[in-house]
This record gives structure tokens, sequence and C-alpha cells, in this order.
């Protein structure tokens, strides 16, 4: 039985008005799921705000209300809890309530604009391999261990954050692994839980239709290291410049990986090809099936972690190289006839894309030419349309400019938009078609034997959302089908 006075001890609220010495059955700040027993937290959104809906929760069976302003009639047997800001308290309150689930195992936040789903996967996968019953939350999916939950946002709101930790300890879970975005940093949705450690990958311009400013952005990642415990590490990426501003103000031990400068754990790349990463970490030369240089640093980030949990270097290394990574991050397909080498990646920022197609260019034989295909997200950052167009431009032989998920937006708008960054020169090399399936099937036929065709931006995605409807689409579907009728 869980009373709501014991969880109300994590906070401080400014008043609290009714019988706090109520038991409850559950926590919602979607009044749409309250069911009966239930607290509705009353939170204000970009869009919506929960204090308008505190009748309906009632309603619906709600015994308590978390609030930052109590509604003008307070109904009979009802508690009221007004706390200054709702948001901040909704993952303590989800902590305590789910029993301080992260406390009872080592949890690990990776954050950063780039690379995050590929270290939070590989982690996961690695210390399954070690003998460990382990938690991943990321992106691409959620694991219970050898369970798997569909994922709906990077980082899950706090409460179902709290809930899929609370499921993980009780499978035995000894460590967790989970992508931490500056989304979820900024809306607390990681408030109440302890970090064993925390990772920053690097920063790139990404969400600022979100964060409005770069600076901002870099402020709410620099936050997450900043709330880091005493006991905890931290680990970042000594090549980025921000990478050392992460660490300027966390409590936290202080590590730091790197391919270019002395660091706690120095990697070097010794050879970079088709067949994989050929690198020295720490003095010991590892062949790994991973291909690029982003994945260099994603594997030393994994590298750098394990062994700050305590993990044995020389048996970190042995499994890591045998490791394949996420789903729809450089994932490599061949024609029927091996002819045609095709890549589907997630990159949807131009930092991302540059790292792809840098990879592919370092590792492509004279006369063979890369065919890009990409697009950009609607109802987000505008700013980086033109760049991605550049990006792809700069550095294939041919672009084809397409839609991605155009959400609410038309999606020649959005090609407009990316348009506008292309020099004369680089409109000669450019197609324009709207229609993803088309482009990809067009970008396959343009290819000649030998050549790449990368599809880019969606990566691991299996829909492309339209007006707001999701329809069934998945790149890594439609190139195979493209291929298989360059054969018929």
């Amino acid at each position: 039985m869980i009373l709501l006075k014991d969880i109300l001890a994590v906070i401080t609220p400014l008043q609290i008005k009714g019988n706090a010495t109520i038991e409850i059955s559950g926590l919602c700040i979607d009044s749409r799921k309250v069911t009966t027993g239930s607290v509705f937290i009353a939170t204000r959104g970009t869009a919506v705000d929960g204090h308008e809906f505190i009748a309906k929760a009632i309603e619906s069976g709600a015994v308590a209300v978390v609030c930052e302003t109590l509604p003008s009639e307070l109904k009979d047997g009802i508690a009221y809890v007004q706390v200054k800001n709702s948001l901040e308290v909704v993952g303590l309150l989800a902590d305590a309530f789910y029993g301080s689930p992260s406390a009872q195992m080592k949890v690990v936040g990776v954050t950063g604009t780039n690379g995050k789903t590929t270290t939070a996967t590989l982690l996961y996968q690695l210390f399954e391999k070690l003998g460990y019953k382990c938690g991943l939350i990321s992106t691409v999916q959620n694991h219970i261990h050898d369970k798997i939950e569909v994922a709906t946002h990077t980082t899950p709101d706090a409460i179902a954050v709290q809930s899929l930790l609370s499921k993980m300890a009780e499978a035995g879970c000894s460590h967790v692994f989970m992508e931490v975005s500056s989304h979820a940093i900024h809306q607390h949705r990681i408030a109440g839980i302890r970090f064993a450690g925390g990772a920053f990958t690097n920063i790139t311009h990404d969400h600022l239709d979100y964060h409005k400013t770069f600076d901002e952005y870099i402020s709410v990642k620099k936050k997450f290291f900043d709330d880091l415990p005493a006991d905890a590490f931290a680990l970042v990426n000594a090549d980025d410049k921000r990478g050392m501003v992460m660490m300027q103000n966390t409590k936290a031990s202080k590590n730091t990986y790197s391919l270019r400068m002395p660091a706690t754990f120095k990697g070097k790349v010794l050879e970079n090809s088709l067949s994989g990463l050929y690198m020295n970490i720490d003095n010991v030369e590892a062949h790994f099936r991973m291909i690029g240089t982003f994945n260099a640093y994603n594997l030393l980030t994994v590298y750098g972690i394990a062994v700050l949990l305590n993990e044995d270097k020389t048996q970190v290394l042995s499994v890591l190289s045998d490791l394949h990574g996420a789903p729809g991050r450089f994932e490599t397909y061949f024609s029927a006839n091996d002819n045609v080498l095709g890549i589907v990646d997630y990159a949807h920022t131009p930092d991302a894309l540059i790292n792809v197609l840098a990879t592919i260019n370092q590792m492509r034989s004279k006369g063979q030419q890369v065919i890009t295909v990409v697009g950009c997200g609607g109802d987000r950052d505008k700013a980086k349309r033109p760049i991605m167009a550049e990006v792809a431009c700069e550095h294939s032989d041919r672009a084809i400019l397409t839609a991605d998920n155009p959400r609410s937006e038309d999606p020649e708008t959005i090609l407009n938009d990316m348009e506008t960054g292309l020099s004369f020169a680089h409109k000669k090399k450019v197609l324009r078609i709207t229609d993803r399936k088309e482009a990809i099937k067009t970008a396959c036929a343009l290819a000649q034997s030998d050549d790449i065709v990368l599809v880019a931006g969606k990566g691991h995605e299996t829909y492309q959302e339209i007006k707001g409807v999701k329809y069934p689409f998945d790149d890594r579907e439609v190139l195979k089908q493209s291929f298989e009728l360059l054969n018929k």
C-alpha cells in the first residue's frame, strides 16, 4: 500500500489541502490515462496546460491533484498539493512511488547530438554478453533484459521512465543504459534517477526549433553533468571543443576519451575499410565489425564506460570486436550481384551527414560514385535545411532531395528551403523527387557497378509521418526492394 504522504516526503509542497493519508494507485500527467485512485499531476507544456484538465481527471477517478495553481473550487474528498513547478516534481514523485528503482541498479546516461543510440545499444549488447541482465532505454527500442518494448521517445516521460526502471529492477537487471536527450533534461524527465555515470558524445547544430539558441542547447546538455552525484563518473569526448565545458561544474569523477590527444582512454584508427575498423585502444590492437571514424568514437566511449564500471579491459575489447551496433545506423546492403552498396543511416543533422559521407569517401575506391538520398523533417529546425542539401551535394557525386517526415508541413516547402543552400554548380547534380520511395528507386537505378547509394535521415524508423498520419515506410525495405527490381 502506497500512501500519498509517503511520496510527498521527497518534495517540498507550498501547501496541501485535504487528506494526504490516502492510498494511491498510480501517477498520471495525461488526464486521459487517469484511473481510480490516481494522482493527477497538472503540468504546463509547450502546447497544453494540464491545469485545464483537473476537473476531468477527478471525474475519471483521481483522488489527488498536484498543481501549481489551485482550482477556484476544491472538491471534498480530493487532496490538493500545490507546488512551485509541477514538471520538476514529476520524476521525484515517480521515483518515490516506484521505490527508487535506479538506486538498485547502475544506470548510465549517454547524451550528445550524435552517437547516443549506437553507444547505448552497444553497451547493452556488451554487458549482456558479459553475463549481466541489462536494461536499455533508447530511440529505437527499450529492452528489459531479453524482453523488447516499443520506444516512442528518445527518453520517455518521467513517470514512464521510472515505470520502465521499476520493471528492469524487478527483472533482476544490474545495469541500465539510456539515451538522455536535451528535451528530457530540459523537461525534467530524468529527475529522480540516480545515475552511476554519464557520457557525452558530441554537440552540433540540432533541436534549435526547441532550444532557440545553440548556447541554450549546450547549457541544457551541461546540466546533466552538473547534476551527477559525487560517486558517479563523467566521461566526455575531449576531441569535441565543448567536451570539457560539460565537466566544468560536475561533482562526478572526470574522465576523457580521444582519438587525437592524450586522454583517460586513448584510441587510434589504424585502418578504416568496408570490412571494419582496426584500432589501437589503450595500447591494445583490435579489429571491430563496425565502420567509420564516428563509430571509432562510439566504440571508444563504450570501452571507457565499461572500464569505469570496473570491467576487464581485455574482455571488453574481445566482446566489442564482434558487435554490430544499432539498427538503422550505417546498415549496409548489397544488390544481388554485389555490384552496388546501399547504406541506410539515421543521419538527420548536418554534422551526422558529414560524418557518414566522410566515412564513405574515405573508403570508396577510384571511380566509385556516391548517390545520396536525403530530406528534412517538417515542424523542426528550419535553419539546417539548406545546410543538409549543401552537405549532400558537397560530399556526393549525385544528390536526390526528397521528403523525410513532413509532418504538418507541405513537403514541397521543405524542399524549397533545402534548395536555397545550393550553389549553381551544386544544382547541376541534384534531382528533386518528393516521393521518398521513388527517390530511393531512382538512386538505385542511377547507380552503376560498384557505386554507393546512401539513404539518410530515417534509419530505423518504420513509418513516414504526413499530415498527422504515420504511414508504413522503411528505408531498409524500400532499398532492398529497389535492388531486387534492378535484377529482374
